[in-house]
């Protein structure tokens, strides 16, 4: 068997307490996955068991969410961006999220509303699509560098797309202040003072794929004694962990955030107990984890709850991309993007890293763990998955 060793940094989480919150329970989850089952073209995205990698790796299951089937969109983020804007409406108009559609919203707004919001992609695109199904307008700003395939997949939804020459976390705040001149409505799925409200129904939106994830297993007769979840802002994280340990209960549940090192904001803020920023242009593929500053309900979620942090190299994102699109024997084939694939890519890369069994102890995979990972999105830039799948690009070894 082949060995190589990619960086992957593992932090036990010393502030682990359990405590749930109420904000992001099963409860919450529900409402939302109410509402969005009433989208027309609504359908649970598949979760998949690779039997013949479980194998391989020494675990019992590998279950992965394949969130690159959501609404023809490529990715998860329409489930935040669609909900927080329906709740945004409603409480303008003094309606009821729990009786109408986004089709019935749209026949009571009685002026168009400009949304505007920061995006590395797939967030943005979610808040074009929510805008153009309700008849409204969305401003998407994106931070430098941002993948023209991204910007053009948000054009087509009939939104205003403008890259910036600034980081993401910058271009957050370039946003706010825009926004507040304009007077236009921020849709933005971190959070700051003063500004929580739709950040959490933002992440309790992202639980819908939670619901989905533990319906399914229930109907699998299976229940995870692992989850890997990518981190960012901590947004997709807290809201569906939130809801997995309101589910599962923290202490049964082995929770593991994943970070590109390049912008390892959670991981940090893992090992010091509260809150750390990262600056810098932090230049990783994971496009969608390339946040600085973490979303304090996402954070405070995963301090008391998340069982350790990982911070790792691009190429563990890589090599998640590869082994998802080239599955052994009859596992079915995931085409998962940069951000995607990373809580696979470090299933993976302990596999075959050569401190191998001592990984395993550290994380306490054993062949009696089902792991839960979270595709989170598709190949939303063609051109450089097909750089890493096909061409190899950020090998595993050199």
């Amino acid at each position: 068997m082949s060995a190589f060793s990619l960086k992957m940094d593992v932090a036990d989480n010393r502030f682990f307490s359990g405590e749930t919150s109420p904000l992001f329970s099963r409860q919450q989850a529900q409402q939302a996955r109410f509402f969005h089952q009433k989208i027309a073209g609504y359908k649970p995205t598949p979760l998949y068991a690779l039997n013949e990698l479980a194998a391989l790796i020494g675990v019992q299951k590998i279950l992965v969410k394949d969130e690159s089937q959501r609404f023809g969109l490529n990715a998860f983020k329409m489930l935040g961006g669609s909900y927080a804007i329906a709740r945004l409406l409603c409480e303008k108009y003094q309606l009821a999220i729990d009786e109408l559609s986004l089709d019935e919203l749209k026949t009571r707004i009685t002026e168009k509303m400009t949304f505007a919001t920061t995006t590395d992609g797939n967030h943005g695109r979610g808040v074009a699509w929510a805008a153009q199904q309700l008849g409204q307008n969305a401003v998407v700003y994106m931070p430098k560098g941002s993948a023209q395939e991204r910007v053009d997949a948000i054009l087509r939804l009939g939104s205003e797309c403008i890259v910036t020459d600034m980081n993401y976390d910058d271009t957050v705040r370039f946003t706010m202040q825009t926004a507040k001149k304009n007077g236009w409505e921020v849709v933005q799925d971190t959070a700051w003072d003063g500004y929580t409200k739709i950040p959490t129904w933002i992440m309790q939106g992202y639980a819908t794929l939670a619901d989905e994830a533990v319906e399914q297993m229930t109907a699998m007769g299976t229940r995870p004694t692992h989850v890997f979840l990518q981190g960012g802002v901590g947004a997709l994280a807290g809201g569906v962990l939130g809801y997995l340990v309101d589910v599962y209960g923290a202490e049964h549940l082995h929770s593991i955030i994943v970070e590109p090192e390049q912008a390892d904001c959670l991981y940090r803020s893992g090992v010091k107990g509260q809150i750390v920023n990262v600056g810098g242009d932090m230049a990783t593929i994971m496009a969608g984890l390339a946040c600085g500053e973490p979303n304090p309900l996402g954070w405070e979620v995963l301090r008391n709850c998340a069982t350790q942090f990982i911070s790792c190299q691009d190429a563990v994102a890589a090599l998640g991309m590869r082994v998802l699109g080239n599955p052994l024997g009859s596992d079915p084939r995931v085409i998962s993007g940069e951000s995607g694939a990373v809580g696979l890519g470090i299933l993976a890369a302990v596999h075959y890293h050569p401190q191998r069994d001592a990984l395993m102890n550290k994380l306490q995979l054993d062949s009696n763990s089902i792991v839960l990972v979270i595709s989170t999105e598709g190949d939303t830039d063609v051109k450089h998955y097909r750089e890493v799948v096909w061409e190899g690009k950020h090998p595993a070894a050199l």
